[in-house]
């Protein structure tokens, strides 16, 4: 149920700070705004947990709220081209986005994005104080406003068939190295002949193949730049790392891994095709799943290591409300519904605990509800995000946060066209010394650009 206070918060916040940033932005929605009244347009990426959301917005939110909601769901990689054209021209037809802890700190720096600091201090019952820290630093920007609230965090681990390890009598370390993890592919393909040993992400996207790719490089000692800004993707660690990679999909990954991302994993985990997985955290609320035909045979251990002490990446999708919405208060209304624990409670409810837009909030972890239904995963990934280190992921100094990417608005062009040599390799097409002399060239203009500012 929607708390009295919070209903009527809208009205509080209105008199105190919407008509400021209204008079600041007038005019900005023009005819694509969603205009007056109670309703809002998100637009949202395409992911199971979301459409879920979808689903039960009606019956939970409207009816409590009267504030309609008007949803625009597409693919990952269409909804940020989407995103990144409608906040930058701030035509406001969208109020609310899925963005994420990339995106945050550079849109908030543009001033795209709506800060959320006095919604959360007028609004004591969604417990902002609940999320975990590197989830709520992550979405803060340079001026230590916050910009947005996160849907569900996520780290990344290893995914791997108790049962088939058992049969083979083979052992998973606890905190396994890479090169471990290696050597225990290369068993069970000899050990079984219709399963591969390892699924690895190789489909180009600085959101696919580079996420996994470049924290296997964080752990090897290599980084994309040092921190006065020199491209370092044909340095001995950056070389080693990748060539370990797609050595290792080419030689005990999937079928097809040139063209495998997350969704492909985990259908190939899922239907027994593969004994590993590495990918992120929240894989695992799906191959938990009733339905599904893996359930109990699954064993989670942290991401492997080589040089550091850990290497799960950090994500989140979280909402961000666009600062020329002419709709902020009913958008903090529904993000702070979205975002919220009690919304966690219905969907564990009426969906099933092991479905709970989990990783963001400290509360979900010590709720004995989840506990049980998530019991097989829900520590290691809790620990995976919290020892997640955007700052200080590798073995030096960054001149830019982030894990899996590199914290510059640069990134999402560079890493995509980075990908897609990597790609290449993966797929035999060039060696990988090919695909990184080629990167590199495009990293040096990227840090060119950076040196002489």
């Amino acid at each position: 149920m929607r708390t009295k206070s919070r209903l009527m918060l809208r009205s509080l916040v209105a008199a105190t700070a919407s008509g400021a940033l209204l008079a600041s932005c007038a005019g900005a929605g023009g005819s694509g705004s969603s205009g007056g009244g109670d309703s809002i347009n998100v637009l949202m990426v395409n992911n199971p947990q979301m459409t879920q959301l979808q689903e039960l917005t009606a019956e939970h939110f409207t009816e409590e709220t009267g504030i309609e909601v008007h949803f625009t769901v597409l693919p990952e990689n269409e909804v940020r081209d989407k995103i990144s054209q409608d906040f930058a021209n701030q035509s406001g037809q969208y109020d609310v986005a899925t963005i994420s802890n990339y995106e945050t700190p550079i849109y908030s720096g543009n001033e795209w994005l709506h800060s959320l600091d006095e919604y959360i201090a007028e609004d004591p019952d969604y417990a902002a104080d609940d999320i975990l820290e590197p989830i709520r630093t992550s979405l803060t920007g340079e001026d230590g406003q916050v910009y947005a609230q996160p849907f569900y965090g996520e780290s990344s681990f290893l995914m791997y068939r108790t049962d088939v390890f058992d049969e083979h009598g083979l052992q998973m370390p606890e905190r396994p190295t890479w090169q471990e993890v290696a050597e225990l592919a290369a068993q069970v393909d000899e050990g079984e002949e219709e399963m591969k040993g390892i699924c690895l992400r190789g489909l180009p996207g600085w959101g696919e193949v580079i996420a996994p790719l470049t924290t296997v490089v964080n752990t090897f000692g290599g980084t994309w730049f040092s921190a006065d800004w020199q491209a370092r993707l044909t340095e001995p660690e950056f070389v080693e790392a990748t060539e370990f990679y797609v050595d290792l999909v080419r030689e005990h990954g999937e079928s097809g891994a040139a063209q495998a991302g997350y969704a492909e994993c985990l259908n190939n985990m899922v239907q027994g095709n593969t004994a590993m997985w590495y990918d992120a955290t929240a894989g695992a609320g799906s191959l938990e799943a009733e339905d599904s035909p893996v359930r109990g045979s699954i064993g989670y251990v942290p991401a492997p290591v080589v040089e550091t002490e850990s290497s799960g990446w950090l994500y989140t999708w979280a909402w961000g409300i666009q600062r020329a919405s002419e709709n902020a208060d009913d958008a903090w209304e529904f993000i702070s519904w979205a975002s919220s624990a009690e919304y966690e409670e219905l969907v564990g409810e009426t969906l099933g605990w092991e479905n709970v837009p989990a990783g963001k909030r400290a509360s979900t972890y010590e709720d004995p509800r989840y506990q049980e239904a998530a019991g097989a995963f829900y520590q290691v990934t809790h620990d995976a995000i919290a020892e997640a280190d955007p700052v200080d992921p590798g073995v030096q100094e960054r001149p830019a946060p982030g894990v899996q990417f590199v914290g510059i608005p640069e990134f999402a062009d560079l890493g995509t066209r980075v990908s897609q040599e990597i790609s290449a390799a993966i797929a035999g097409r060039q060696s990988v010394q090919e695909a990184l002399e080629a990167s590199q060239a495009m990293a040096e203009e990227v840090a060119e650009e950076y040196r002489n500012r």
